[in-house]
């Protein structure tokens, strides 16, 4: 099951989670937020806002460009250093004006609910929460990739439905690369 990375999306999630947080946010606490929300579209609707890479690390899953992002930043301008920037070694901050063009109501109304359950918790209660998620699994010390596949299944998914789910995610993915050069590609 593949998805495309769309990196201006990402970045406008992000920052409306940063936003819905006063305008700053520890990384870790923004990862776990939008692996939830990427999570829960998967599960509902097949897709996911951001189309990054899920990975097991060993502080739970994470997604693993955003993590790239945040950690390494972009050599040229980018929708993500647009909207995003690194205030201390462990924050980042809204660079500029929130915009959600990229975003439907729909994954709004997700990264409202995602921010509204888990936004409260600390940055280590959401690593607790997202280590007794099924899908994860220790990679000890490393990375291991995480199937969104093995997601559905955990949720209920019948054999049929991820059939039709991974089908369905095919055909955007590749319909998505001839469309939409211009979006990121991980």
């Amino acid at each position: 099951m593949r998805f495309r990375f769309n990196e201006r999306k990402a970045a406008q999630a992000a920052a409306y989670l940063i936003k819905l947080r006063g305008g700053r946010l520890n990384y870790m606490k923004l990862i776990k937020l939008l692996y939830l929300a990427d999570r829960r579209v998967l599960v509902e609707r097949g897709r996911m806002i951001t189309g990054d890479h899920m990975v097991s690390m060993p502080h739970g899953p994470v997604l693993s460009t955003v993590l790239d992002l945040i950690n390494w930043g972009s050599r040229t301008p980018s929708p993500w250093s647009e909207y995003i920037t690194t205030s201390t070694s462990y924050e980042v901050a809204l660079a500029r004006e929130l915009e959600t063009d990229e975003l439907s109501k729909y994954e709004l109304r997700i990264l409202d609910e995602v921010d509204s359950k888990y936004g409260p918790l600390d940055k280590w209660a959401l690593r607790d929460l997202t280590h007794d998620l099924p899908e994860w699994v220790d990679p000890d010390g490393s990375s291991d990739p995480i199937d969104p596949q093995t997601i559905l299944h955990h949720e209920g998914k019948s054999q049929e439905e991820i059939r039709q789910l991974t089908h369905d995610a095919e055909d955007t993915y590749f319909l998505d690369l001839r469309s939409r050069p211009h979006v990121s590609q991980s």
